[in-house]
């Protein structure tokens, strides 16, 4: 392993640990090694073997190597070429596994329709089999049913599953009602008292749970007598917390007030399957929910998650960047209307159909028509803001917009720590990228992008953001390691092809 190898691998299980919200010596405790020699791992300092590779790769959950079967899987684009054609926009993936937690409240047969068939999906469905619950796939439309048994086995969960997915806090709204002492694995980089976790406490304390964190398990103990005696007021308008807050709300025989809530998509879409099982919600799409729960939910329920509005945002710039001319149908606009008004403001051409209902019969959704356009910087610095305002998850394709603009654009990431750093990995590609600081990126444009050979930042939206410059950049460009971008998308590269882009799957052999 030459020098240079060794530190790109280093600054890569660097930003997977980053990303993971883990010290150094939280994961030299997971490899059973020290700090210090994980320090050395990441400057590029420590020789290591595929299969040191390979265990710190599970620890982190990030596919950095696969020892003894096939390797990471790599991206080839051949760019600068023009996109043309149509494309549906995928069912949420973020609704779907909020879905599926919940399907733990009902004991009667859940079917879901046209899920996400993503990884932290069928994290989640290994979970809930480990427990008892038989799901099966009914046809190729990718349609779930998930059928309960009488009672839960919590003692057999597949602790493995669990702990590769952050999505098992949502476990615990459903489950405070069943069971009076339970425990949940939670991943490493969740403790008691983080922003992640403490939230969720703080909503469900007044159903009655306390949670103690010991050994790696969050230890439950419920008080079935409890009831919230005055409104719910959220600590943080957090999307998985509100969800927590709902699915508890949803058995307890009473009105629950919850405040301060996220009216996000995905909330939305719980909120509205919640109504299927006979639970009554008012304000939905607003911060305040009222609740009035049913003590015992067992019917047949039949419900299609709507769009995911970040994958639209995700398409409509693989068409802005490479100026084309592409059709992305099914895009849920209510959550997408701020961004279309910025870009409109920048210049962009597009048209919209006339407005339909998805799947679920509630959200809206239309069909957006991109055009090439000449594109002009925002008037004002773009940041993220709570529904109804610009989507967090969206941010870092403006970053990308903004770089095929003529000007200069203040890209403010304020809600995540270090986000913004992996933008500047545009700058490998042609663009001039300038990190101001953790938070915030300079953007100056138009790019001449040109090919080159990236691994793949550890961030979801980044990863994409990199993808698609490298469809717009002259020559033949490599993303290696692409699973982040497999976890959180189904089929991208795949599916972009189908709009005529050159993108090849390969791995090392």
């Amino acid at each position: 392993m030459t020098d240079d190898y060794s530190g790109q691998i280093g600054s890569l299980i660097r930003d997977s640990r980053l990303h993971r919200g883990w010290t150094q010596s939280q994961l030299a405790e997971q490899l059973g090694t020290s700090q210090s020699a994980v320090n050395r791992i990441e400057r590029g300092h420590q020789n290591l073997s595929l299969e040191m590779i390979a265990r710190i790769g599970k620890a982190l959950d990030s596919e950095l190597v696969s020892v003894g079967q096939a390797g990471p899987t790599h991206l080839r684009v051949t760019g600068g070429q023009r996109l043309s054609g149509s494309i549906d926009v995928k069912t949420s993936k973020n609704a779907s596994v909020a879905l599926l937690c919940a399907s733990l409240l009902n004991k009667g047969k859940t079917v879901l329709r046209g899920i996400a068939r993503i990884e932290e999906v069928n994290r989640i469905i290994e979970v809930i089999e480990s427990i008892g619950i038989k799901t099966r796939w009914l046809n190729d439309k990718r349609d779930l049913e998930i059928v309960p048994p009488e009672r839960l086995n919590l003692d057999d969960m597949d602790v493995a599953a669990a702990r590769r997915t952050r999505s098992v806090i949502m476990f615990l709204g459903p489950l405070l009602h069943r069971e009076k002492e339970f425990k949940l694995p939670y991943a490493g980089g969740c403790s008691l008292g983080t922003r992640t976790v403490q939230p969720h406490m703080a909503a469900l304390r007044p159903f009655g749970l306390e949670l103690k964190a010991t050994g790696g398990f969050y230890h439950a103990e419920v008080d079935h007598s409890a009831s919230p005696t005055r409104p719910i007021v959220l600590i943080e308008r957090g999307d998985t917390v509100t969800e927590n807050a709902l699915m508890a709300a949803a058995r307890n025989d009473g009105v629950t007030v919850i405040r301060n809530a996220s009216p996000n998509y995905m909330v939305q879409d719980l909120c509205y399957f919640l109504t299927r099982l006979g639970v009554e919600i008012d304000g939905i799409g607003t911060t305040t929910l009222t609740v009035r729960g049913v003590k015992d939910i067992e019917c047949d329920v039949d419900y299609a998650p709507s769009e995911d509005p970040i994958e639209a945002m995700s398409l409509l710039t693989a068409a802005i960047v490479t100026s084309s001319e592409v059709t992305v149908a099914r895009a849920p606009v209510e959550f997408l209307e701020i961004e279309l008004a910025l870009l409109e403001e920048m210049g962009l051409d597009f048209d919209l159909s006339a407005e339909y209902r998805a799947g679920n019969g509630e959200t809206r959704l239309v069909d957006i028509t991109v055009r090439p356009s000449m594109l002009k910087p925002s008037h004002d610095k773009i940041h993220p803001m709570p529904f109804p305002g610009l989507n967090i998850d969206n941010l870092p394709f403006f970053a990308l917009i903004a770089a095929t603009a003529s000007g200069t654009t203040l890209i403010h990431d304020w809600v995540y720590e270090n986000r913004a750093i992996y933008l500047t990995e545009l700058t490998r590609l042609g663009g001039k990228v300038t990190l101001l600081d953790p938070h915030r990126v300079m953007v100056e444009g138009p790019t001449h992008w040109s090919g080159t050979e990236i691994i793949c930042p550890p961030a979801l939206r980044p990863a994409v953001v990199v993808l698609l410059a490298m469809l717009a950049a002259k020559g033949t460009s490599v993303l290696r390691n692409v699973y982040v971008i497999n976890r959180g998308y189904e089929d991208l590269a795949a599916r972009l092809s189908l709009l005529g882009a050159t993108i090849e799957t390969f791995r090392d052999l």
